[in-house]
């Protein structure tokens, strides 16, 4: 008797590879998994897949033997020359029209490059960005598929059948766009995360360290705030960390060394921004809290030389405490906007046809960012979907606005203390300097033109005319070439 085939392939079973097999066979689909190490698919198949719809496989050609036509293969693997290893591997085994499917953090240029190759050996080509972590692959993540477009209707029942779902429920899975733009939502996703998180640090800080409040305290402050605005995934874990004892009374935030590790995916982001010149100001910062953070003995061996003896907290600690809701609402607007800011940058650089709205859905729920907030993002776009900035929707732009008084003394309360928000305090930056009909950038086009003859534009001329002075008396005219902005 014919072994009855499989509706999709799965190669990686770490955490993530393994919980997302078992949601997709909690769904119906048969799935055929692979493992490098194939002890690992035997323990798979006697433990949690045990007398569940799975086909273990023990070969990459067996893993094809056992799929349905097109045959589609999702690697779970760890970015970077694995996955390229991987896919020369099966390249050979598989027929026209096949789909591989990458659900690993890759860098989106890396996926660029790897659908153009795979379509011209004549298989479609799928970079998807997987948010959730180990609940999210088991229960419904965040899925962000992009690539061959060609693919999306044979992965779409799969994908939309395990992802999350938003309140209204609506699938958090749609397609983002062509070649790399699936793993580019994902990393602008996570660069927003690598914010939001820093974000919560800094407020925690501000009320343990300048408002002296208890863990218990701070618990009870964020469970307050998750009923409101700032209903989200990350501020609902806070409100559990900070309540979290161990069997023998132990705090255990109090004991979590003060060190903060990355893998990459904020940096990434900070590094395109840079690229195509977009002020992500807030994510940037973020990712070098983390690296400061790092410095962990040479910030020990600083504390004891370099003091600060400014006073603390004069004013109404419960008042402090409101103006870091505020604060941290109206931050968390600053860093979505700039994030979208780039995604819009990247879709005109790479031709891609974002969906921001649709974006903004998408991370409703199941993912690290899920919040009630991504509601009014969708909203937003809906009403423009041209919306150069979030900062000029009238929602977000009143919500900003009418928060700025507590988020102004916020960020001065923690400087007079000396307590480092720089994500706080970045983010009010941005906003003055949005918002600012006329910066100082004159000053810095007159110093250029100085020392090195670069021009500069008039107030009075149109954009795009050159001007140079000769400052010294001595320059002369020639000038150096005409900038770009």
């Amino acid at each position: 008797m014919t072994q009855q085939l499989a509706d999709i392939g799965l190669i990686g079973l770490a955490v993530m590879g393994e919980n997302l097999a078992l949601n997709m066979e909690s769904k119906g689909f048969r799935v055929a998994v692979y493992n490098r190490t194939t002890a690992r698919v035997d323990e798979f198949l006697a433990g949690r897949a045990r007398g569940k719809n799975f086909l273990g496989t023990r070969t990459p050609a067996e893993l094809v033997a056992a799929l349905k036509a097109p045959r589609k293969i999702l690697m779970l693997i760890k970015a970077g020359p694995a996955v390229d290893a991987v896919i020369d591997e099966l390249l050979p085994l598989l027929e026209r029209g096949d789909i591989l499917i990458d659900g690993g953090n890759s860098l989106y240029t890396d996926t660029q490059r790897r659908t153009r190759k795979v379509e011209q050996a004549g298989m479609l080509y799928v970079g998807s960005g997987v948010s959730g972590g180990e609940e999210g692959a088991l229960t419904g993540p965040s899925l962000m598929p992009g690539g061959s477009a060609a693919a999306w209707p044979h992965i779409k029942p799969i994908f939309q059948a395990i992802c999350a779902r938003t309140p209204d429920g609506e699938p958090c899975c749609d397609w983002m766009g062509e070649d790399g733009a699936g793993h580019f939502v994902k990393m602008v996703h996570n660069g927003i995360e690598y914010g939001d998180m820093q974000l919560i640090a800094e407020t925690y800080d501000v009320m343990k360290r300048v408002v002296g409040m208890s863990n218990a305290q701070m618990h009870e402050v964020f469970a307050e705030w998750n009923a409101r605005e700032l209903d989200s995934y990350l501020i609902e874990i806070t409100r559990d960390i900070l309540a979290y004892k161990t069997e023998a009374g132990e705090q255990t935030i109090d004991v979590i060394l003060d060190a903060a590790g990355q893998k990459g995916t904020g940096k990434w982001t900070v590094i395109e921004a840079l690229d195509q010149g977009i002020p992500l100001t807030l994510i940037g910062e973020a990712v070098f809290a983390r690296a400061l953070s790092a410095a962990k003995e040479e910030r020990v061996a600083a504390s004891k030389q370099i003091k600060y003896e400014g006073g603390g907290l004069a004013g109404d600690k419960r008042a402090l405490v409101d103006d870091l809701r505020q604060a941290l609402y109206a931050a968390k607007i600053i860093s979505y906007a700039q994030g979208y800011q780039l995604l819009r940058s990247a879709a005109q650089v790479n031709k891609w046809s974002l969906n921001y709205g649709g974006i903004a859905l998408v991370w409703r729920g199941g993912c690290i960012i899920r919040s009630a907030f991504l509601g009014d993002i969708k909203k937003a776009f809906d009403r423009e979907p041209g919306l150069v900035n979030l900062l000029l929707d009238p929602f977000f732009r009143d919500a900003v606005t009418s928060r700025q008084g507590g988020w102004r003394r916020a960020v001065v309360a923690a400087v007079q203390s000396g307590v480092p928000v720089p994500c706080l305090s970045a983010a009010l930056a941005y906003f003055d300097g949005y918002r600012s009909e006329r910066l100082p950038a004159n000053m810095i086009q007159a110093q250029r033109d100085f020392f090195g003859a670069h021009t500069y534009e008039r107030v009075d001329g149109p954009r795009g005319k050159f001007f140079h002075t000769n400052w010294t008396g001595h320059g002369g005219t020639t000038t150096s070439r005409s900038y770009n902005v």
